[in-house]
């Protein structure tokens, strides 16, 4: 790829395209935990490419859920898929599309624009509406903190008491959709960011990686009337603010061990490329410093790595996105590119 997009000078919405690229690059290979049969299955991830039958790792098979009743059934048409061998999460979307949870992310996005602010009363209306809405989001997986929610729901919970303890990064996705509605430099950016998550993911280590995520987005996000920094530049603030925020996952000694580490070696041997916080974010985070200054760079090799690569790209995309050129054929072929450009 050799046409280059340069970043707006809102640098927010290009970290949450850069979110929303990661994603829909990981989504076919989502949850390979087996490197050779990804590798079979659809070679070297070099862009977009459409899901197919079988996913030889998929656990939709074992995977259960019994909606508490019709009105709360957010399974609907793809619930005849749960229960068998070889499903595809993702099989019903096409190359560029983002994942179910990304999805999500554009919803409140475009929510917090509209309104200008961030009301998590009006948002949980928007996500139980979305979530109920026959054929909308077209994802067959919906992950386990949805399932929870709406058992809670029908169970006559109020809404914002719905929410569970999660320790997934999944619950990070949110993030770059609420630095971009709000910008960088929103005085209650954080406090909105903790509320938000919380809602749904009420774990101090997912709540913490959000926080962290966000102090690093303030940091590499220029200011409007700031002259945007060069590659190498943007390259070493990103290298240095997530050393500085993310302390408690990452450090210098740990990357100068890792260094000699293939990406695969390091995601999926190291640390493991599964959806638990305490390794996927720090396994993003190695990822986004490694491939500071090269979006498509960073985003392929997440996903080649397998495991959980789409909701760390929430991470890795998020940060390479802000500080880093987006090549044109990306943008492009996201199908949701044109809805957060021209919004």
């Amino acid at each position: 790829m050799t046409s280059i997009h340069k970043p707006p000078v809102d640098a927010t919405r290009s970290a949450f395209l850069g979110a929303l690229i990661a994603d829909a690059v990981a989504m076919p290979v989502h949850w390979y935990y087996d490197q050779r049969a990804l590798e079979r299955d659809y070679g070297t991830i070099t862009g977009y490419v459409a899901p197919h039958n079988p996913h030889p790792d998929s656990i939709l098979w074992r995977s259960q859920w019994t909606p508490p009743s019709a009105k709360f059934d957010i399974l609907r048409e793809q619930a005849a898929s749960w229960g068998k061998r070889g499903v595809h999460y993702h099989q019903f979307l096409a190359a560029g599309d983002n994942t179910v949870n990304f999805q999500l992310a554009v919803e409140l996005h475009d929510l917090v624009r509209r309104d200008r602010d961030y009301d998590p009363e009006r948002w949980l209306d928007r996500y139980v509406a979305f979530m109920l809405e026959s054929g909308r989001h077209r994802d067959t997986y919906v992950e386990e903190y949805h399932r929870h929610f709406f058992t809670n729901l029908a169970a006559g919970r109020k809404p914002i008491n719905c929410g569970v303890r999660d320790v997934h990064i999944g619950g990070l996705v949110p993030v770059p959709a609420l630095v971009a509605a709000l910008g960088s430099r929103h005085p209650d950016l954080r406090r909105i960011v903790r509320l938000h998550v919380n809602l749904t993911h009420k774990d101090d280590d997912v709540l913490a990686a959000a926080d962290a995520l966000v102090r690093m987005l303030i940091d590499v996000i220029p200011l409007p009337e700031a002259l945007t920094p060069s590659g190498d530049e943007a390259a070493a603030i990103l290298r240095e603010a997530i050393l500085q925020h993310g302390r408690d996952w990452i450090s210098t000694a740990k990357l100068r061990d890792w260094a000699a580490l293939s990406d695969r070696q390091l995601v999926g041997g190291t640390l493991s490329s599964a959806c638990y916080i305490d390794d996927a974010f720090p396994a993003a985070l190695a990822l986004a410093h490694r491939y500071a200054g090269d979006f498509a760079g960073g985003v392929f090799a997440n996903a080649r790595c397998g495991g959980d690569n789409c909701h760390r790209g929430a991470v890795v995309g998020s940060l390479l996105g802000a500080t880093a050129a987006i090549p044109d054929p990306l943008l492009v072929g996201l199908s949701n590119g044109a809805r957060l450009r021209d919004s």
